[in-house]
């Protein structure tokens, strides 16, 4: 702080604060949330619970979005009079309380202008998360869990709602798998850039030599299909296959065969869904599954090939993404933008905000060069 004018720094934030609010179109956000109380308020809202789950859940976010905007324009003026409080008095306190004041809305701010950057064409939509366990063995299984639970912690921390239609248990410990939805307006825009493999260092605790063993697993992010999405898929070429829901160690949770899996010949797409009791209601998630990933190969293809008209060669965001090392030293690095943190505990119980924001902007990076080379 030394050598630095409070006043600049704030003149500095407010410039930045008007962008974001620019950006926002707060009067238009205004507007939206009026749309969607008279909504709210409708009594056959809950007739179709889905679009009501909607609704509500798009209103509460602009107004949390909303009220975050105007709280740190408020903030920010109190600041003001903090400083100048501080200088009048002459006290050290105060300023000091200024100064962290000052550190917490740069901060606040950052996440903010981090926001404006999710613009792309599906961004705005919730996000279908899968974990697979890859190289490793058991710890690779275990390691895939902790990140189902990191991700779900992530959103618990956020206030957003998850659910999880498949959970595939390996035999001695962990998970093969887990398929869940994270169903917040911007998941996906916020999550994209987690999609890749990630990579654990420990001391096994399945190792009865305690040796360090490297463990992988695989994250797989795309956005939840909406109705004006086209995607057609041909009841011919599905298989659909019907077996009893297990849990953890291979115990049968239900007494039916009520699990679907459905395999999409053409593509080779695996889904599966056991949360439900009703085999017909797993059928209908699996296929909003099916849908996302095929949606998302659609555009991975329409990428491609933009990417070969343009001559450029397509930004893969699906390999080896962020190191987590728990021995011999505690680190966990993001290979792509050289964020770390020191540790690891608290990054795996969620606190996931520095890494994200920072290959939000990463992602937007590469994206501008790529298309300013076009």
């Amino acid at each position: 702080m030394a050598g630095i004018d409070p006043a600049e720094e704030i003149n500095e934030l407010a410039g930045t604060l008007r962008s974001i609010q620019d950006v926002l179109d707060l009067d238009a956000m205004r507007k939206q949330i009026e749309e969607l109380e008279q909504q709210v308020a409708a009594p056959d809202l809950w007739d179709d619970p889905d679009q009501a789950q909607k609704v509500t859940s798009k209103l509460s976010h602009l107004q949390g979005e909303l009220n975050r905007v105007e709280g740190v324009a408020r903030r920010l003026d109190d600041l003001t009079v903090l400083y100048e409080l501080a200088a009048e008095e002459g006290d050290d306190d105060t300023r000091a309380e200024a100064d962290k004041e000052l550190e917490s809305l740069k901060s606040d701010i950052g996440a903010m202008e981090v926001r404006t950057l999710l613009s792309g064409e599906y961004d705005s939509r919730e996000a279908l998360v899968t974990i697979n366990s890859q190289a490793g063995g058991v710890d690779a299984a275990d390691w895939a869990e902790m990140l189902f639970r990191m991700y779900l912690r992530w959103a618990e921390r956020k206030g957003y709602s998850t659910e999880v239609y498949d959970t595939s248990y390996a035999e001695e410990a962990g998970i093969k798998s887990a398929t869940f939805t994270i169903k917040s307006p911007y998941a996906y825009g916020t999550l994209r850039g987690e999609h890749g493999t990630h990579r654990l260092v420990r001391i096994s605790p399945f190792d009865n030599q305690g040796r360090r063993q490297t463990s992988f697993a695989g994250v797989d992010v795309v956005p939840v299909v909406e109705q004006t999405d086209h995607i057609d898929i041909n009841e011919d070429e599905l298989r659909v296959d019907v077996y009893r829901s297990s849990g953890p160690g291979g115990q049968g949770v239900n007494t039916t065969d009520s699990a679907v899996r459905i395999t999409h010949l053409p593509s080779g797409i695996v889904v599966s869904c056991q949360n439900e009791r009703s085999q017909l209601q797993n059928r209908a998630s699996a296929m909003n599954v099916l849908q996302a990933k095929l949606l998302e190969r659609k555009r991975q293809e329409e990428a491609e090939k933009m990417s070969e008209l343009r001559g450029a060669t397509t930004t893969s965001w699906g390999t080896q993404i962020r190191n987590y090392v728990l021995h011999p030293y505690q680190i966990v690095k993001d290979l792509r933008t050289g964020t770390e943190a020191g540790n690891p505990s608290a990054v795996l119980d969620g606190d996931l905000d520095e890494f994200i924001e920072s290959e939000i902007r990463w992602m937007r990076r590469q994206e501008s060069e790529s298309g300013a080379g076009s």
